[in-house]
Formats: C-alpha cells, structure tokens, sequence
C-alpha cells in the first residue's frame, strides 16, 4: 500500500476517476459508445501537445506557445498540400520539421540569450498566432487533402489511429525520460542547474533540446488538429497551451522543475478532456467552462506548492505514528541520477 500511495501516478489516477465518477453522475449520455468515441478523439491532441509542455516544467520553465504555433502549421500544412504543390507525407514532415524550428526559436531565447521561458513563449504566443493569419489572407484553407481524414478517423482492428499515437509517443517519452542521458539530464537541470552545470552537464544544450523537443511534438498535434478539421485555420489551438499545461501539472509536475512523471500528464490530459466533455453534456456556458477549468490549474498548482502543509496535516491525523514526508522543492536533494 505504501508504494501505490507513494507512486507519482496515484494521485492523477484518484483525479481521473474522481472527475469521471462525477461526470458519470450528472449525465447519462457519458457512457454512450459515440461519446466515449469521441471523448478518445478529444484526448488525443491535448495529450500529444502536454508531452513537450511536460518537458519544458521539468527544465523548470513554462511554454505558452503551442496554440499559436498549431494554427501557424495547420495553415502551413495547409497551404504546402493544397497551394503549393508539394507530396502528402513530405508536407506533413515539414510541418513537423518546422515545429520543431519553432521549439528551437524558443529554446534559443531562453537557453542562450537567457530571456526567461516565460517571457520569450509569451512572444511566441502572440507572432506565431500573427505569422499565421498572413497565411492566405487570413482565411480558413478548407478541404485539404482527402488522405488528412484517415490519419484522424482511421482504425487498425477497430482501434482509432489517435489512441495508438497516444500509446507509441508516450511509451517512447517514458522511455526517453527515463532511460536516456539527456530525459536523465532535463530532470538534473530542473531540480538544480548550478548542481548539473558542475556535474558535466551542458545546462543551455540540454534547455534547447527540450524545447526543440516541444515544437516537434506541438508538430504532431498540429498535424492530427489539421487531420481532425480536414483544414487549417490562423484560429485554430486557441487555449491549447493552458490545456497542455494543466494536463502536466494535474500529472504532478513540478512548476519548479526537475519532478514529475510524463505518464501521468496522459492522465491528466484525461482529467481535463472528460471535465471540459462533461460541461458540455450539461450545456454549461463557455465562460463558465473556463471558469472551471482555470480553478482546476490553481488547485492543482496549489496541491503541487502546500504539498509539505498537506503531507504535515496528514501525518497529525495520525498519533503516534512518524512519517517520511516529501521534501520540498528546497529540500530535494541536489544528487544527480547514476545514469547521467
């Protein structure tokens, strides 16, 4: 019982289930095959986006680009299949390719020309939005290409392509984190620059490379958005990179850095999809909607920030019994993973 209390995805596993019990109560259109259809399809790109958002918090920063940037290579995409004469899966791997030079613009700024990841995002956040609208005059490119549809709607043995991706680019992430010197590095960067820079670790090579990893996977959910519309639109992503963000941190990452776990921003992911799909089976306004779910980000920034209060408040529950309680963010140790 201690490890599964102790398991970085308890605790988004008790919000998953808890949101879906809730929702489950107020409506019984929930359950319905089309829904849940639906609800996977959802959860698809919000998920894929979080994987770079959730790299990005363990370097210890924040990216509020990705929205903008989905709607510049939607209309990128858009324009190279449908204007300018280039091949179906060569103009899906440019828009890729160009996240990731996105993810590289940023990582830049931030890593090398040390403008804080928030500051130099928010710049982001507001031309790439702006670069997209010059796209086409700022209209919708519509009916892209009739192959877009299946990489979306398409199955393998009744299973929708979303749900593998889902499953391959998170079991590769987990891998990378995991197992890899760099996934090892970002987690050492994160929880102590100055410790990592002295442990051999090229801090700003290993910054960038996370953020260039974000803009390759804000590539991807650009693509399955586009796929999604069968379109591309300088509108498109709006409030994407707050999603992404909330899945990350209801998924126990530290806004800190250097803690968390990238499975479970998939669950978080989870909790923000089935919250926003059981405001709409209740036909809940959309300012109410954000509403929700910016109370849900503080809350769970909170939960993340009083984790020392609430682990003391538990353990005074308890008389005569001593506890391990969870180092805070100050407190963590500063040794780095033997694989690094």
């Amino acid at each position: 019982m201690k490890r599964i209390f102790s398991s970085s995805l308890f605790g988004p596993a008790v919000a998953t289930t808890v949101v879906t019990l809730l929702v489950m109560a107020t409506t019984d259109r929930f359950l319905l095959p089309g829904n849940l259809n639906n609800l996977a399809l959802q959860v698809s790109i919000v998920a894929l986006v979080a994987i770079g958002s959730t790299l990005v918090i363990f370097i210890g920063t924040i990216d509020l680009s990705p929205g903008s940037a989905v709607a510049l290579l939607t209309m990128l995409l858009a324009m190279l299949v449908k204007f300018w004469g280039v091949g179906f899966w060569p103009g899906i791997m440019i828009t890729i390719i160009f996240g990731g030079g996105l993810g590289a613009i940023n990582g830049m700024l931030t890593a090398y020309l040390r403008i804080p990841g928030f500051i130099s995002t928010l710049a982001g956040y507001s031309a790439y939005r702006g670069i997209a609208f010059m796209f086409n005059l700022g209209s919708p490119v519509f009916d892209v290409s009739p192959l877009l549809d299946s990489l979306f709607y398409g199955t393998v043995f009744g299973i929708p392509w979303p749900l593998i991706y889902i499953v391959v680019f998170f079991a590769a992430a987990h891998w990378f984190m995991r197992y890899t010197r760099l996934g090892r590095s970002i987690y050492a960067v994160g929880g102590n620059a100055k410790a990592a820079h002295l442990s051999g670790i090229n801090v700003p090579l290993t910054q960038f490379l996370a953020f260039v990893i974000a803009g390759l996977m804000t590539g991807v959910g650009a693509v399955l958005m586009a796929a999604r519309l069968n379109s591309g639109s300088p509108n498109y992503g709006a409030g994407l990179e707050l999603q992404a963000i909330a899945a990350a941190v209801i998924g126990g990452a530290s806004l800190a850095g250097g803690r968390g776990d990238v499975l479970a921003t998939l669950l978080g992911a989870m909790t923000i999809t089935i919250v926003q799909n059981g405001l709409n089976l209740n036909a809940v306004p959309t300012s109410t909607q954000g509403l929700v779910i910016g109370l849900i980000i503080v809350l769970a920034v909170g939960i993340d920030m009083w984790r020392r209060e609430l682990a003391d408040g538990v353990v005074r529950l308890w008389p005569g019994r001593t506890a391990k309680l969870p180092p805070t963010d100050k407190e963590k140790s500063h040794d780095l993973p033997s694989s690094v």
